[in-house]
């Protein structure tokens, strides 16, 4: 990780707008009438519903949504006692990172109090406001008190992120070091160092999870807490031992793990060798660890080590945790953060790790391929999965233990909404892999020399989407799922290549030949296109030996679907094919045809482009409301694509009047229904908003979708190819594993319609 300066920082919190975060309105204030609902008299009456009954500020306000954020800045972060307004930019980076993560809005409350029961009666009083607490930097042991009498006291989450956020990501970390050396956590001898709030809880909770008690050895800064200390409070007084140990260099010997909260550069390599065989050591003192990294692991072999620095592996980070652990809380209306919750954060982050890594977390953090090991513990913090996996845990731990004023029961459907709060899944694509799971054809992928593509293959399986067939070198294959840990051993393997498949490219060169001998091929030409493997995947196809076909991964469009015109060929319908994508963006989604096949269709090219496109996405179960672009609208400029666009209409219009479709239009009035309907108030589309763009040639549609890939930050799936006679679809060169695997889905389901019906493919 680069270094931070401290200019930098200064800069980053200080520049344009000062801070961190804002306030958006949610709802209209354009009018005088938007005000007056906003403000008064229109909020006279959801105030009088919420006198009547209190529970409808979870219906009528942010409530339900609203975390405080509070600290007096007695702890805040290795900074120690600085106050409350020195920590405010603490509290605001953690509501940017609540929102960021889970969509959890966020009020932060610095309060100038050192009083224990004085701020308990502050947030006592603001309480109505919130849905939850999330209690930030207070010290020891005033922090225990505060969170304690507050859960005592009200009836929403209360939650000390110091302490358990440390402790629920830590005991992940350890449940997954302890299944990779095959320890029996009930057997560990752990020594902890450090006395404070992150250390006690995470004792706590590693008890929780199977620690036996006398067998945790915990050592503040004046050495271990044994039965002959006068000077400990209550809470240190609940982890005497009766025990000779008195310094940390005795209690690390034979010690199955140890936890460090303290301070950096406490513990060396003769500490670390006096450990028991396949140690544990988590030193997350910030910003220097008790030992750091590169001295532990050169101490010991067998060692598992984990921080709190992210330049480090398996950091040790809260956020890993909390906005989670809120979000599932919220959700269900949780009227407290429970240890049974605790552990089901702490189990389905541990599960989550041993999962195969999507290869956009591998980009975010530079990383080739991060597999589960002794250098991945824990997953990291940007890993999609997360809202919805550690969420709906918590969630679903809150209705079990009773504490949840909310019940779930559809918890597909949750999972899908947490993840469409932060844009990371899109109902249609969800739709498609739950059809293709229903029937799981036999699909190709061409391409399996490919790690990235083998991935997705892993993840396909996982799903039940499909029965895969890889087509490569056999040996290349193997020892690339070895390396990786991929259960990719039963799947079919063929080599176009090999000897053993001399007889069948032998067959696929006859057909090949006998079709294409008067249309310039040459038998040897035949024989010899049967070694790529483009064209032995199609012809498995053509022949009924595979249901579906997915290539592209690493070849040029046109090459590759240069065979599929060849082998497979277009429909008998329309006698014509076209490229559609689907583009999910946080406004909603879009369909977007032409942008891969036609470079400058004529007008009745792009009318027959329009009703492929119809024919799928009415399968939807979708309405399409279909703009037709150019440069000019209705008329306004005479001939080029303009006029095919004007003319491809009114075909349209006559021969499909109940289509929902005009133009020609520019783009700004497309997508602008209320300038649409000022300037264009004759137009079919109306006061609609439009779903499906239809783009007059190749360059504008290729260009827009990449725009939007790259610039808006759209999730693109496809090309969805259409008209073709059988399924085969075109990956985009380098798509990511999660575009292969949405692809693999459309293509499976294509081939269960093809199987039914002798239409062109599609799938709904």
């Amino acid at each position: 990780m680069a270094q931070i300066s401290k200019q930098d920082a200064l800069n980053y919190h200080s520049k344009e707008r000062p801070g961190k975060v804002e306030v958006i309105p949610t709802k209209p204030y354009n009018t005088q009438r938007d005000l007056s609902m906003a403000y008064t008299p229109g909020v006279a009456e959801p105030c009088l519903e919420i006198e009547k009954n209190p529970e409808d500020a979870y219906k009528y306000t942010i409530k339900s949504n609203l975390v405080a954020v509070i600290t007096n800045g007695t702890a805040v972060l290795g900074l120690g006692d600085i106050g409350a307004l020195a920590g405010k930019p603490v509290m605001e980076g953690k509501g940017l990172l609540f929102k960021v993560f889970a969509d959890i809005d966020v009020f932060d409350i610095e309060v100038d109090c050192k009083d224990t029961d004085k701020m308990i009666e502050i947030i006592k009083a603001i309480s109505p406001t919130f849905g939850g607490i999330n209690l930030e930097d207070i010290k020891a042991p005033e922090c225990f008190i505060i969170e304690d009498q507050l859960k005592k006291e009200l009836d929403i989450p209360v939650f000390h992120d110091d302490q358990h956020g440390t402790a629920i990501i830590s005991g992940a970390a350890l449940l997954n070091a302890l299944y990779i050396n095959g320890k029996n956590i009930s057997d560990l001898k752990v020594v902890v160092n450090g006395a404070g709030a992150s250390a006690i809880s995470c004792s706590r909770f590693y008890f929780s999870l199977g620690v036996r008690p006398e067998n945790l050895i915990m050592i503040d800064s004046k050495g271990v807490l044994h039965k002959d200390r006068k000077d400990l409070n209550k809470v240190k007084q609940q982890f005497v031992r009766n025990t000779s140990l008195r310094t940390l260099a005795e209690s690390m010997e034979g010690a199955d793990f140890f936890l460090g909260l303290s301070v950096g550069n406490v513990l060396n390599k003769d500490m670390i060798r006096s450990m028991a065989k396949d140690p544990v050591v988590f030193a997350m003192a910030n910003p220097n660890p008790e030992i750091s990294y590169d001295d532990a692991i050169s101490a010991r072999d067998d060692i598992i080590v984990a921080t709190g620095r992210s330049d480090y592996p398996n950091q040790v980070n809260n956020v890993l945790g909390f906005p989670f652990i809120f979000r599932g809380a919220l959700d269900v209306r949780a009227s407290t953060i429970n240890e049974e919750m605790k552990i089901a954060a702490c189990t389905a982050l541990a599960s989550l790790a041993i999962e195969l890594v999507p290869d956009d977390v591998n980009k975010a953090y530079g990383i080739k391929n991060l597999t589960f090991g002794k250098e991945y513990l824990i997953p990291k913090p940007l890993d999609p999965r997360l809202i919805s996996r550690v969420s709906s845990a918590v969630a679903k731990a809150a209705i079990d233990s009773g504490v949840a004023r909310k019940i779930i029961t559809d918890w597909d459907a949750y999972r899908l909404e947490l993840n469409r709060k932060l844009g990371f899944e899109n109902t249609l694509i969800r739709t498609v892999i739950e059809k293709a799971k229903q029937n799981p054809k036999h699909l190709v992928f061409a391409e399996a020399n490919n790690l990235k593509v083998l991935k997705a293959v892993q993840g396909v399986l996982d799903e039940g989407i499909a029965k895969p067939i890889l087509l490569g070198d056999k040996k290349i294959i193997r020892r690339l799922s070895e390396e990786n840990h991929l259960h990719l051993h039963d799947i079919p393997v063929i080599d176009p290549k090999s000897e053993a498949e001399a007889e069948r490219r032998k067959r696929y060169s006859d057909l090949l030949y006998a079709r294409r001998q008067r249309k310039g091929l040459m038998y040897d030409e035949a024989l010899e296109k049967m070694f790529h493997r483009d064209y032995f995947g199609m012809m498995m196809v053509e022949t009924g030996e595979a249901d579906a076909f997915l290539s592209g991964f690493s070849s040029r469009y046109a090459e590759t679907i240069r065979p599929a015109l060849q082998i497979i060929g277009s429909n008998d319908t329309m006698n014509h094919i076209a490229g559609m994508y689907l583009i999910i963006t946080k406004k909603g989604f879009y369909f977007f045809a032409d942008a891969t096949v036609n470079i400058q269709p004529s007008a009745r090219i792009l009318v027959d482009t329009t009703l492929l496109v119809v024919q799928q996405i009415k399968k939807f179960n979708i309405e399409p409301k279909i703009a037709m672009l150019s440069y000019s609208n209705f008329g306004g400029v005479s001939g080029g694509s303009c006029q095919r666009v004007h003319e491809a209409v009114e075909i349209l219009h006559n021969e499909h009047p109940d289509l929902i479709v005009d133009g020609e239009m520019q783009a700004n009035f497309a997508f602008n229904k209320e300038l649409r309907k000022i300037r264009f108030p004759f137009s079919r589309l109306n006061d609609m908003d439009i779903n499906t763009v239809i783009f007059p040639n190749l360059s504008s549609g290729n260009i827009a979708y990449k725009m939007m890939q790259q610039i808006g930050g759209a999730e693109v799936v496809g090309p969805i190819l259409l008209g073709l006679k059988k399924p085969v679809h075109i990956l985009q060169i380098e798509s990511s594993e999660r575009e292969i695997l949405n692809m693999a889905a459309i293509a499976v389901v294509d081939a269960q319609y093809s199987e039914r019906l002798e239409l062109a493919p599609v799938f709904s």
